[in-house]
């Protein structure tokens, strides 16, 4: 069974809810997720526009990412409501007493901190059930500079507030958006396992969004693990190159690097967004053919042992260990 650390299966839940459709889980993706063998996932709160036309162009009131974080809130909350097969935790305790019933469950996570004026606001999502949070997407805030931004630059000082403030709430800071220079400032002051759920190793595809081995190594003496992100351009530059077995040399990369005990996934599976440019590699195109890619790693010699580990363990000993 498979823990996927990073899903923004919200986005589409929100979309689906404003245009009055209900059960979006379990109606468009239930299926998918059972047949790929998930038996948990961390759901995002994403509510930025990204690059491009999205759904919130013609909500009221979206021009605010405080507004559209609201609205994704209202619309998450009411459709796990809806979902008694899938239990949302907190701790690692709760999953595996979920997972022992039977259910699916869900950790929570804010993916950018965009719209928030002040660290005291994440009391009230640490409130919430969110275990895990990014200061930023690709964007510049008020907190961070994103992955798209000049490497230079790191934390402001509301940035290094919040870092401090989500520690002590119990919320796993999250660097797999964050440029060069905000990484290595929350490395320095991080007095917690820092996690980046979903990027690469910047070895195999040089890209800002994935990781140096020397930032491997870092999250790796942080006690921290890496997700691995399935998404195509992630994976290889060269798109014939674009495939599980490529994903699954980042594993093996990652597990040389830091230790088999710092590997997870992330895969951020982007079908259901429906444009262009969201594609994931090929042999993985969504959560359905997620057990593909622990064949591939079985492929390379990975033991049972290190496929679990890599599978579900390392990111539930993590959430653990965020445990307040």
């Amino acid at each position: 069974m498979i823990f996927d650390g990073h899903s923004d299966l919200l986005y589409d839940v929100t979309r689906r809810r404003l245009t009055g459709e209900t059960r979006v889980l379990e109606r468009r993706h239930l299926d998918r997720l059972r047949r790929g063998g998930i038996e948990g996932l961390v759901l995002a709160l994403w509510y930025g526009r990204g690059q491009g036309q999205t759904f919130w162009e013609g909500v009221p009131g979206a021009q605010s990412p405080a507004r559209r974080l609201e609205i994704m809130l209202s619309c998450a909350q009411a459709e796990l409501a809806e979902c008694p097969w899938l239990s949302v935790v907190r701790t690692a305790e709760e999953a595996e007493a979920a997972r022992a019933e039977g259910n699916l469950y869900a950790f929570l996570s804010i993916e950018g901190l965009e719209g928030l004026e002040q660290p005291e606001e994440l009391d009230r999502l640490a409130s919430l059930g969110l275990r895990m949070g990014m200061l930023t997407w690709n964007e510049r805030n008020r907190f961070a500079a994103g992955a798209a931004q000049e490497s230079g630059s790191g934390l402001t000082a509301l940035g290094r507030q919040a870092l401090r403030r989500m520690e002590e709430r119990g919320m796993l800071l999250d660097v797999s958006h964050l440029n060069d220079g905000g990484f290595w400032e929350v490395m320095r002051l991080s007095g917690s396992p820092v996690i980046a759920s979903h990027s690469n190793c910047r070895r195999l595809c040089d890209v800002p969004r994935n990781l140096t081995d020397e930032q491997l190594r870092a999250i790796r003496d942080s006690g921290g693990i890496v997700g691995l992100n399935a998404y195509n351009k992630f994976v290889h530059q060269d798109p014939t190159r674009q495939t599980a077995e490529t994903l699954a040399l980042h594993a093996a990369h990652m597990a040389e690097v830091m230790g088999v005990e710092h590997v997870a996934c992330g895969f951020d599976f982007c079908e259901f967004m429906g444009s262009p440019g969201n594609e994931a590699v090929r042999g993985l195109e969504d959560c359905g053919r997620a057990m593909a890619f622990l064949d591939c790693l079985e492929r390379l010699g990975m033991s049972p042992a290190e496929r679990e580990r890599i599978a579900r363990g390392n990111f539930l000993r993590i959430l653990g260990k965020g445990e307040k």
